[in-house]
């Protein structure tokens, strides 16, 4: 049995799924905004997007980690614990990006102004998906 590309796919799969929930909690909050406010709409629609952008690192991850086994670099089972180390890093930065993209949606459809505000909180939560993304590669 080969478990060569386990460790890829775990971080692709566990980063996407992440992402998945992250955008549900956001877009949920986006559309219930969207019914009560008259303009806007599309930075609510833009920052329920932000959680989407820890798949993209668990793509770039996955493939970074399957040449590395081909090449020999990384061993199939540091591959697995790597995997799964940054996919559910991913994942928890993705969901609690959504909960914070959800309250910056709501708080900034009751007051306007705050908005870019709400991306501090937002871009703090990415750089932990940064940093994983970062340090793995590191390691690789």
């Amino acid at each position: 049995m080969d478990f060569n590309m386990v460790g890829p796919v775990l971080v692709l799969g566990i980063s996407s799924m992440g992402s998945c929930v992250g955008c549900y909690i956001a877009g949920a909050a986006s559309h219930a905004v969207m019914s009560r406010v008259e303009e806007g709409h599309g930075k609510f629609i833009g920052m329920s997007a932000a959680p989407a952008s820890q798949s993209i690192y668990g793509f770039i991850l996955m493939l970074m980690m399957s040449k590395a086994i081909l090449a020999g670099t990384l061993s199939p089972v540091s591959g697995i614990a790597m995997g799964i180390s940054a996919g559910v890093a991913f994942m928890f930065s993705s969901i609690f990006q959504g909960k914070v993209c959800a309250t910056g949606i709501q708080a900034s459809a009751k007051q306007p102004a705050i908005f870019g505000k709400c991306f501090a909180a937002v871009g703090i939560i990415e750089s932990f998906a940064l940093f994983t993304f970062v340090f793995s590669i590191l390691l690789l």
